[in-house]
């Protein structure tokens, strides 16, 4: 069972943090959910790392402000820039040395990108490698939605206008009833081809314990980040990025752009997958994080060819 831990930040907000493994671990990787999700989304992760590495590796999930376990937050610090700077208190506080790998899945990996540019020093003292998954460098400048240009424009107007609305509304949360309803969407917006009825049921439950100001509050800023330059300066390190070819949030060029900003980065597109690939397809994801991680222990580049799907 992983130890239940509380971090409290500057401004008083609570993160839940859920660490498994040993403190002495030679490697920490530490796993970051996306907009409106909570850690539970990693759980294939956490379950992989534990069989192929041990003690090895520890294991650190948190939920970001207003999501999941941890509470909610004053509305201007609804911000991905806010979270890169919690990201930076959650390692001084739960993984004070030794060596890191960040995993960020949408959200979570520009969390990292923002962390990165506003902690240069912290970041290159403690960053051994990265993973990104589904995410994106460049705001919603690729999001479609899957759909015509036209159409796209017109359901982003009307969800930056009902993200404002719903950022002045609190701790409140969802309605379950109403995620049920809109189940049906979620399914369409978030997966590809298959999809596991579990894992539906996984990303609902975590919608419903987001709260409507970080549903709606950190909208806008994941829609104007651009950090494709900071990324630039990190193409020393060990890194991988993974995006399904079915994602209508952050597309293949999403992930085509992180690679050429990281030109040692290897990119693998999921055949008939959407964004939630950390459940789609687990075994694509936990090969990038085990070669990353290899590379990082050892102390070398990543190869260029990554382990088969399902290896350790």
């Amino acid at each position: 069972m992983p130890e239940r831990r509380e971090v409290r930040l500057p401004d008083s907000v609570r993160l839940h943090v859920e660490v498994t493994g040993s403190a002495d671990a030679a490697t920490t990787v530490v796993l970051l959910h996306g907009w409106t999700l909570d850690g539970r989304v990693w759980h294939r992760q956490v379950a992989h790392l534990r069989e192929c590495f041990g003690e090895r590796v520890r294991v650190v999930t948190y939920d970001a402000r207003g999501h999941g376990g941890s509470s909610c937050m004053a509305r201007r610090t609804a911000t991905l820039a806010q979270l890169g700077d919690d990201l930076a208190t959650v390692l001084d506080e739960v993984v004070p040395t030794g060596p890191v790998v960040l995993v960020g899945h949408s959200m979570g990996g520009m969390t990292v990108m923002e962390y990165a540019h506003r902690h240069p020093a912290h970041f290159a003292a403690r960053i051994a490698g990265l993973v990104f998954v589904s995410t994106t460098a460049e705001g919603h400048t690729h999001t479609a939605y899957g759909l015509s240009p036209r159409i796209a424009r017109l359901i982003r107007i009307a969800e930056t206008t009902g993200a404002g609305v719903l950022a002045r509304c609190g701790s409140w949360r969802p309605p379950r009833a109403l995620l049920r309803a809109l189940r049906p969407s979620i399914r369409w917006m978030l997966f590809g081809e298959r999809c596991d009825p579990a894992d539906i049921r996984l990303v609902t439950s975590a919608v419903a314990r987001a709260s409507l100001r970080s549903i709606g509050g950190f909208r806008a800023s994941i829609g104007a980040q651009h950090r494709l330059d900071t990324l630039a300066e990190l193409a020393h390190l060990p890194a991988a990025a993974l995006v399904g070819d079915r994602d209508r949030l952050t597309p293949p060029p999403c992930a085509e752009s992180i690679a050429a900003a990281l030109p040692v980065t290897d990119l693998t597109v999921c055949p008939g997958a959407g964004h939630m690939l950390m459940v789609e397809r687990p075994d694509e994801v936990n090969a990038a994080l085990s070669a990353v991680l290899h590379r990082v222990m050892a102390g070398t580049p990543v190869p260029r060819t990554l382990p088969s799907p399902g290896t350790c």
